[in-house]
């Protein structure tokens, strides 16, 4: 079995994007194609990225094949209705603000 490729492997992610899908836990390109672009997308949000939805476009973009611009054109109202549908039922994390460490006992 051939190892997983990397995300630097796709065109059009460029370091910033890779960054932040790595951020999120997507490093590889299987991984990008088996959440797809919307879930993908979210994840980045959901772990403090604050992505364009130029990255919505470019990750399309790199499972698909089709440029960047082609999937702003004509992917675009579908790609905004399947992102607010994912972000409406996606599970919401409360993140809980870092303790203080407890003093030792005297």
């Amino acid at each position: 079995m051939a190892p997983p490729s990397p995300v630097a492997a796709l065109p059009g992610l460029g370091p910033r994007s890779q960054d932040m899908l790595a951020a999120a836990g997507i490093v590889s390109v299987e991984q990008l194609k088996a959440l797809g672009a919307v879930k993908a997308f979210v994840m980045v949000k959901r772990a403090g990225g604050k992505p364009s939805l130029n990255l919505l476009w470019g990750l399309e973009s790199a499972i698909s094949g089709e440029h960047w611009q082609a999937v702003a054109k004509h992917h675009r109202t579908s790609l905004l209705l399947a992102l607010e549908d994912a972000e409406r039922h996606a599970p919401r994390f409360k993140v809980s603000p870092a303790r203080k460490p407890e003093e030792p006992p005297c």
